[in-house]
Order: structure tokens, then C-alpha cells, then sequence
């Protein structure tokens, strides 16, 4: 380090490059600057970045709430449609069965005695309580309700609380119309107020609804006498061999009453529940999903006015009076089915199986079960946990389950759908399989254990059946 002396005399210090000691060199200087510029480029960087993240999150959050609100309404939408919707369908069981003017009797200007809330409760009709009003409830807990009149039966219809029922009034109170809903058949109540009157339960099997009886009570048969060219008795004939909690929904496709035993070809009124995940629906292999049923049941049961279309309909060996009637291409003038099919859907698939009861089976035991199920028994095999059916196309042929393949034979693909399991303790009143044929869980793993040799002992039996009621 060098020292000179300045203007004034005084000596100050310098550095090599010739500039005093205690100044910034340009060098310095430069890379200070250098630095600077580099920082303001790293926070323009990062509010950039900043922004543009709140940006991208702003519309995933907008889009988001989309979707939410979207979930909402259909969820909202669907139930409406599920319990209340009858699709148009007063058209077929008010214009044509004429089932209004027997509900009221001729009081109120129809047929007959009427139906009464008795007689409703006796061919499986329910009633929601949470529907009716408070003064009512207690008028019927205090015995001053008439429940031999139909009169009674026409204001529970009127306050929409009988599941599945909706009418349409006129202004001195008499029946104008009435349709039904899905609900009629797929939901029940708990019985909480009374055998038949309770907590409204969607998606369940409703094991105590005798369609055929109900059917029969309609004063004018002749749209299914027509349909299957056959006389009155014939018909009724057909109506009284089903049965409460079975229904035949193949019946105005191929005529098929009966099966080559002789017994009825109606089968249980299946579960609408759990079915998220699930590929086909119902008994038969091949029909579709939920939403094809939808459209099925709501144009071609419920007989609502809309639109549907399935060209295998159109096969006259096959399904005879369905290609007689044009049902493989149905067109009404007004649409009432299409547009709420989506919602509708959206609802079903929300429905989960209900958990079975604490008490309805022994823990200790379902829990050996549950080897035995993904083991031994291999049911596991076809009934996939946690769907309990197979992911994917979900059907076996008649001959790999060792029954006859007369319900099979009636479907799309001739075979059998893999049921699902969950909430079996549901609908076991009536028996399992498609038509009810074992009466008892244990039925079904002992026919299973004959016809696959499994060779399970009497106690893994009654293991399996404890952990089948525990789905």
C-alpha cells in the first residue's frame, strides 16, 4: 500500500488499483449493483410465480365450488325425482288401469269400496311419519283416526307420505290422477310408529309390496290383456302367483309368466342401494347399469312418457310382445324421463348399504367367517371385497353357479349378474338368489359347498353365514 499526500497536504491511504482506501472499487461497485439487479429480478420472479398461483388457485377454487354446487343439486334433485317423480306415468295407471277410481271408491265418484289405509298396509304399501303432521300422529296413537275409510287413504296421498304414491286432486278433494315412483318398490320404512309406518328408508327392497295385488285391483286390465293377448283371467292369474316382494319386469317383453316348473317367474324386488362401483344392475346379466334400469323401469314399467332405446328389444324370437309393441324404440310426444335421468342416478349411486344392526350377528364368528369367505370358500373369488361383485362385467352363465338358466335365458346375455352383498340383512325375508329359492343364508353356502366340493365342516359354515350378515 502506497501513501500520498493530497491537494490540502494530508496523506491518505490507496489501494493497488490506485484508488483510496475506504472507497467502493468499480469493481465492487459493479457486482453490488450485480446483486442488486439479481435480487430484483428473484422478487419479481417469485411475485410472479405468487401470482400466478393464486390465479391458478382462484380457478381450480371457482371451478371446485362448480363442482360442489353441481354435487348438491343433483344429489337434491335426484331424491326429489327418486321418491316423488312418477315420469308421466298417470297416463297408464290412471287413463288406462283407471287404479285412481278404485283408491277412492265410489264416495268419491269412483269404483268399489275404496282402498283403505288398512287394506294399503296389507299389500305392502308404506307410509313415511316424518310426512305426516304432528295433531295427525297423535290422532292415530289415540285410535281417532279411521283407518277402514278410504278417505284417510286419499289424504295420505295428498300429504305425499305414502312411498311411492303420488296423486293429483281435484278441487272437492276426489282423485284426479295417480302415478308411481321408483320409490314404491326400492324404498321402505323402519316401522317406528307401527308395522308399516315409520322412517322412510330409499334404496331398500320394500319385501312386503305385492305388485300383482295392486295391479289387480284396477278396474280396466285390458292395456295388458292387449299387450299380452291374453284374457282378463289369464292375467290375474298371472298377478296372484307373484307374491309380496317379488315383481316380474320381463314379463311385457316375452310373456314368460311362468317358469317350465310351473312356478311364477317373478323374481325379488331387488335392492337399490350400494351400488356405486357397480358395473350391471339386477338379476340379469347384460341389461346395464343403473341408469340403463332407469330409463327401462321408468318407460317401460312405470310406463312413463319418454324416450328409450334398446334394439335387442327388437328380437321377435326373443322378446316377442316387446317387438310386437315397438318397445326397443319408444318415443312419447313429451319427454318426462330423459332429462332426469343424470340426477337421478347421481342420488342411487349415493345411497350406501346400511350397516347391519348391532346384535344381528355373532363378531367372533363373522370374523372366521371372513377367512373362510377369501379362502376356502373362495367366494371371494366373484364376490370382490369391498364391492362385493366383480369390478368389470359382472356376470356368470347359469352353469357356473349350478342352478337352471331359465331367468338367465331371459336376459340380454343369458346369464346371471353377480349380486353385490353388502346389507344382505335387508332383504332376507323372502329368500336368495334372483327368485328367493333358498330360504336361508345357510341354504345358499350349502348348496355352494355340494356343487363346488368345497368341503367346509358344519361350524365354517355357520361362519360364513354370520359374516354374510355382517355385510
Amino acid at each position: 500500500m502506497n501513501t500520498n499526500p493530497d491537494a490540502s497536504g494530508s496523506l491518505k491511504h490507496v489501494n493497488r488499483s490506485g484508488e483510496p482506501q475506504g472507497r467502493l472499487s468499480r469493481r465492487e461497485k459493479l457486482l453490488i449493483k450485480m446483486i442488486i439487479l439479481l435480487v430484483g429480478v428473484c422478487v419479481a420472479m417469485v411475485y410472479s410465480l405468487d401470482r400466478g398461483r393464486a390465479q391458478r388457485t382462484d380457478k381450480e377454487s371457482a371451478f371446485d365450488r362448480q363442482i360442489s354446487e353441481n354435487s348438491r343439486r343433483m344429489f337434491e334433485e335426484g331424491k326429489q325425482i327418486f321418491r316423488y317423480d312418477t315420469f308421466g306415468d298417470e297416463a297408464y295407471w290412471s287413463d288406462k288401469l283407471k287404479l285412481h277410481q278404485t283408491i277412492q271408491g265410489s264416495k268419491f265418484g269412483g269404483v268399489g269400496p275404496g282402498v283403505s289405509p288398512k287394506t294399503a298396509l296389507a299389500v305392502g304399501l308404506k307410509v313415511d311419519m316424518d310426512a305426516l303432521p304432528a295433531d295427525l300422529v297423535e290422532k292415530i296413537k289415540k285410535g281417532e283416526v279411521n283407518l277402514d275409510d278410504s278417505a284417510t287413504t286419499l289424504a295420505l296421498i295428498k300429504l305425499e307420505s305414502v312411498l311411492g304414491v303420488k296423486g293429483t286432486f281435484n278441487k272437492d278433494g276426489s282423485l284426479k290422477a295417480v302415478g308411481l315412483s321408483c320409490a314404491v318398490c326400492h324404498s321402505t320404512v323402519d316401522d317406528a310408529f307401527a308395522p308399516g309406518i315409520g322412517h322412510r328408508l330409499d334404496g331398500w327392497s320394500n319385501q312386503d309390496l305385492n305388485v300383482g295385488a295392486i295391479v289387480s285391483l284396477a278396474p280396466d286390465l285390458s292395456a295388458l290383456t292387449n299387450l299380452l293377448r291374453v284374457d282378463e283371467a289369464t292375467v290375474k292369474k298371472v298377478l296372484a302367483s307373484w307374491g309380496p316382494g317379488k315383481y316380474d319386469a320381463e314379463l311385457n317383453l316375452d310373456g314368460k309368466a311362468f317358469r317350465p316348473d310351473g312356478k311364477a317367474a317373478a323374481v325379488l324386488i331387488p335392492p337399490a342401494f350400494g351400488m356405486a362401483g357397480v358395473n350391471l344392475h339386477t338379476w340379469g346379466g347384460g341389461w346395464g347399469g343403473v341408469t340403463y334400469w332407469n330409463a327401462y323401469v321408468g318407460n317401460l314399467q312405470l310406463q312413463g312418457q319418454g324416450t328409450f332405446f334398446d334394439e335387442r328389444l327388437n328380437d321377435s324370437k326373443k322378446y316377442p310382445v316387446a317387438a310386437r309393441a315397438g318397445f326397443g324404440n319408444k318415443r312419447s310426444t313429451a319427454d318426462m324421463v330423459t332429462a332426469k335421468l343424470a340426477a337421478l342416478q347421481f342420488y342411487q349411486l349415493a345411497i350406501p348399504p346400511p350397516t347391519p344392526p348391532e346384535g344381528s350377528f355373532d363378531r367372533a364368528a363373522a370374523a372366521r367367517g371372513q377367512k373362510i369367505f377369501n379362502g376356502k370358500a373362495t367366494c371371494a373369488q366373484c364376490h370382490v371385497p369391498p364391492l362385493f361383485t366383480e369390478p368389470g362385467w359382472n356376470t356368470h352363465k347359469a352353469s357356473d353357479i349350478g342352478i337352471d338358466d331359465f331367468q338367465a335365458n331371459r336376459a340380454p346375455d343369458n346369464s346371471y349378474r353377480t349380486s353385490p352383498l353388502r346389507g344382505l340383512f335387508t332383504h332376507m325375508r323372502r329368500g336368495f338368489y334372483h327368485d328367493g329359492r333358498f330360504a336361508t343364508l345357510l341354504d345358499v353356502v350349502n348348496h355352494y359347498n355340494g356343487f363346488k366340493r368345497l368341503g367346509l365342516t358344519e361350524q365354517e359354515k355357520k361362519d360364513l353365514v354370520e359374516y354374510l350378515k355382517s355385510l
